[in-house]
């Protein structure tokens, strides 16, 4: 996941929002239409401001939120759940004047708390096969992500339970993005 993708996916969270919101409304009604006692919730969050927790990493030693233009937001909180259905993303843009390959070290160590560390960085392009295999399983793959050159992707976790750092040089140092996703249930 480049950083411009992980850009992106942040400036459409509002829309991912409401397309969900949509999406858990019949099953909302269909809940009220019930006679029994059992409660059904919904919800959504969606906020600017993501921080370590959020993202369930520590930040690099003398990192600063970086802004890729003056408007941008170097974080982004989202989440939705009804019933048996839930969503998160956070993400934070970092940025520190230590060389990417230290931050990119401090990240593999951080991530192992999840689980085995998947180096995303020179990732071979998967085969249609190989992408429907990785999207029947649960377990955590590279899939299409790779690194800009002379930046690092790593990943670790499940494949509904996910954190994913994205390293790359930038002005005197590294630019580099922190990503929590999660999801549960089933949107069927």
């Amino acid at each position: 996941m480049s950083r411009s993708r992980i850009s992106h996916a942040a400036n459409f969270a509002p829309i991912l929002a409401l397309l969900l919101c949509a999406a858990l409304a019949p099953a909302v009604r269909a809940q009220d239409n019930k006679k029994d006692d059992d409660s059904f919730s919904a919800g959504i969050n969606l906020s600017a401001k993501a921080d370590s927790k959020d993202v369930g990493l520590p930040l690099h030693p003398n990192s600063t939120p970086h802004k890729d233009k003056d408007d941008d937001t170097p974080s982004a909180n989202f989440g939705v759940f009804g019933g048996s259905f839930g969503l998160k993303f956070a993400v934070m843009k970092m940025e520190t004047a230590a060389a990417p390959d230290k931050v990119a070290e401090f990240y593999k160590k951080a991530l192992k708390k999840y689980g085995t560390v998947l180096d995303c960085t020179n990732t071979p392009a998967l085969t249609q096969e190989q992408k429907d295999a990785n999207e029947k399983s649960n377990t955590l793959a590279c899939d299409d992500d790779h690194a800009e050159k002379g930046g690092y992707i790593f990943k670790a976790g499940k494949r509904d339970d996910q954190h994913i750092v994205s390293v790359e040089p930038g002005g005197p140092g590294t630019v580099y993005a922190l990503v929590y996703m999660s999801t549960k249930g089933s949107s069927k």
